[in-house]
């Protein structure tokens, strides 16, 4: 892509440089500037990316996008040999400019949504992929209009994209969907994240759903989720696959065992071993196995790969200290999630440390919806439970309500306070899992056990 091919995005002007000059990266960031790349200076509440231009062209930078920026005629002079580009407004210009990337794009672009398990889904689903193809994905949490948007700009002759899909507000996927145009996409459930702000679990629906938007290709489903399951059943879209665990689906697995180390399935007549508990990892490993199987990946290939999978930091990571396991899960909660983590350690059987905070942006429900993971809690075997904030103190009132012994049930108000408990009460062997809204900095937690 070419700097003529994006003029008027945005109302783009090039206003110094050569309008032939093709791109390379992007990024608005001047920390991670390299030679040849582009930059977008990009404001915010309390930042002007647009004041760093030239440090972004000390760096190597060949090309600056900015948003109405006065550049004198001196500084022209001395730019001879760069491009500066001055454009409206930064976010749009990034998301057209994407969508203009994606149309000269032929390769397939798999998109992954959810409210639960969309990164973990993405990372297994590239590293199938990366045994067979060349593959750019987004990294980490780069799933917004912005983040996504960024990199397919980024995108430099791979032989796929995969592509995470976030929201918080109906009509974001329907815009992600648009400018991706997946010919693959996948739906991991539907919880209860960002209810706050849609109101409903249906609504919630709705708004993945509008992944179906730029879709041309399959839609692969958890058909272990109720509200997927019964929207299916509908037959309102053609081109489906399913998998689950309990439900009849395209992809179900069999003779499931469950070890302290990993799970073993076999499916298609196939032993799939993962190195991870739980249910919500099999969940992420048929996705991917679904993937691999329409892109013609071997079983014996796909198997090795999920033999040896490994994880983000503060997504499920498992940390073996001398004396105990701190199961590292601290980067965000749900209710969905906290329930697929409590399924975790359901299948330990060393004494059990539960470490809960606070979860976010639930709106009126906020109290329900902690009170209902309590409830949870209280027959889930969770041999400690600890609390820190505002709202988790309705999970252990209902905990305690639903059989939870008062002795083992401890709310602190804030970090410092249960660092401090759980250090004088964890016990040799045992099994530590930490989770919370990611505002709740329980990386801190984690830092202080494992150390």
């Amino acid at each position: 892509m070419s700097i003529k091919d994006i003029l008027g995005i945005s109302n783009a002007k090039l206003i110094i440089g050569n309008e032939n000059y093709v791109f390379n990266g992007f990024s608005k960031d001047t920390r991670t500037i390299k030679p040849g790349d582009t930059y977008i200076g990009i404001k915010g509440e309390n930042f002007d990316g647009n004041k760093f231009y030239l440090d972004a062209f000390l760096k190597g930078a060949d090309t600056c996008i900015l948003e109405n920026a006065d550049i004198d005629i001196e500084t022209k002079k001395k730019l001879e040999g760069k491009n500066i580009i001055l454009i409206d407004n930064a976010l749009e210009f990034i998301m057209q400019a994407a969508e203009k990337k994606r149309s000269m794009i032929n390769v397939p672009v798999i998109a992954i949504t959810g409210s639960v398990g969309k990164t973990s889904t993405k990372n297994i689903v590239a590293d199938i992929l990366k045994t067979k193809y060349h593959v750019l994905s987004t990294i980490g949490n780069e799933n917004s209009r912005l983040g996504m948007s960024l990199r397919i700009l980024n995108y430099a002759n791979e032989d796929c994209l995969v592509l995470e899909m976030g929201m918080n507000q109906a009509g974001e996927i329907k815009k992600l969907s648009q400018i991706a145009k997946p010919n693959y996409a996948i739906i991991t459930n539907i919880g209860t994240s960002h209810i706050g702000n849609l109101g409903s679990r249906e609504n919630i629906l709705k708004a993945k759903l509008e992944i179906l938007e730029g879709l041309n290709g399959p839609l692969i489903i958890n058909n272990d989720n109720d509200l997927l399951n019964a929207w299916q059943s509908k037959k309102e879209y053609s081109n489906i696959i399913t998998f689950g665990l309990k439900n009849n689906s395209d992809y179900k697995p069999e003779n499931i065992t469950y070890q302290k180390n990993g799970t073993i399935y076999t499916i298609n007549n196939e032993k799939i071993t993962i190195p991870a508990v739980g249910d919500a990892f099999i969940y992420n490993s048929l996705v991917a196995l679904i993937i691999g199987n329409l892109f013609n990946i071997d079983y014996p290939t796909m198997k090795k790969t999920l033999a040896n999978l490994s994880f983000e930091p503060h997504r499920m990571q498992f940390i073996n200290t001398k004396n105990y396991t701190v199961i590292d899960d601290s980067y965000n909660a749900s209710y969905d999630s906290i329930i697929y983590a409590l399924d975790v350690l359901s299948h330990f059987n060393e004494r059990k440390i539960l470490v809960l905070g606070d979860i976010f942006e639930l709106g009126e429900y906020e109290k329900e919806i902690h009170s209902n993971i309590g409830a949870s809690i209280s027959s889930n075997n969770i041999d400690i439970l600890v609390t820190v904030g505002s709202l988790s103190k309705y999970i252990n009132e209902t905990a305690e309500k639903n059989g939870l012994n008062k002795n083992n049930s401890h709310h602190f108000n804030n970090n410092d306070e249960a660092i401090t408990f759980l250090k004088n009460t964890i016990k040799e062997n045992d099994i530590i899992l930490i989770k919370a809204s990611h505002a709740m900095n329980f990386t801190e937690i984690v830092d202080k056990l494992v150390k």
